[in-house]
């Protein structure tokens, strides 16, 4: 089941931002201007700085999310925003002997698709361990002969072997992750990724994440979704065609 956390941000986003921006036409040291800005002050000057797209100064603020819940299908896809630190749990170090999966919306609701799904998911975890402890008493036996301890070669041989083992494991397959972005990428991350022709799974996650960020700085993230929801869709012929629809469950988010 996805779950996301919003677990840490810049403190004050919103106004740091405004002051930011407002030191590039201020002869005032940065900690004045942040000082002097009230939350009147702070929100009426974000609104002009979006309506302008002058986003530069949003890239001084970051927020941390803990995502668990999301396949190794949607980390492929969520990596190539190079604009963010990813920490992921690791296949190499933590065992997956009794791995949990992610299972798309549309094999859920075809029965007989439904069965070839958990059978293939199935058939992986057996592979997985038969491969482990294969590969496990092949390295723990040549790690006692170099002279290493039962414990050190024990646990020297479950890391080497699990680290092949792991490539019969699905794209279904759990994970978590550690991810930051800085505030001018989540708002091309929603753009891309909120989109109903983006993937279905990434864009449930761009939606958990988008509901977090709009608690702490509502103003920035006003706007934020799909390109129709402020500027109008960019997917010529591939649209979706649902852009009013689309407007009024992000406003509403």
């Amino acid at each position: 089941m996805l779950k996301v956390k919003l677990i840490e941000h810049t403190p004050n986003p919103e106004k740091l931002v405004a002051a930011a921006a407002r030191l590039c036409y201020s002869q005032d040291d940065l900690d004045e201007i942040f000082s002097d800005l009230s939350d009147e002050n702070t929100q009426k000057f974000l609104e002009m700085l979006i309506s302008m797209g002058h986003e530069s100064p949003i890239e001084h603020i970051s927020f941390t999310f803990a995502i668990s819940g999301v396949s190794r299908s949607l980390l492929a896809q969520i990596t190539r925003h190079r604009i963010a630190s990813f920490s992921v749990r690791s296949q190499r170090y933590v065992s997956e002997d009794n791995f949990e999966y992610i299972t798309p919306p549309e094999i859920e609701a075809d029965k007989e698709a439904l069965e070839i799904f958990k059978a293939s998911m199935d058939k992986s975890l057996q592979d997985y361990k038969k491969l482990s402890d294969i590969l496990y008493k092949k390295h723990y036996e040549k790690y006692l002969s170099d002279g290493f301890s039962e414990k050190e070669a024990s646990m020297k041989a479950e890391k080497k072997a699990i680290e092949d083992a792991r490539y019969v494991l699905p794209n279904a397959c759990e994970t978590k992750m550690a991810l930051t972005m800085n505030a001018r990428s989540l708002l091309n991350f929603f753009k891309l990724r909120c989109c109903m022709r983006a993937q279905w799974e990434i864009r449930a996650l761009a939606i958990e994440m988008l509901k977090e960020v709009k608690k702490v700085a509502p103003t920035i993230f006003k706007f934020a979704g799909p390109s129709c929801v402020h500027t109008g869709c960019r997917e010529g012929k591939m649209s979706c065609g649902l852009a009013k629809e689309m407007k009024e469950f992000y406003n509403n988010l």
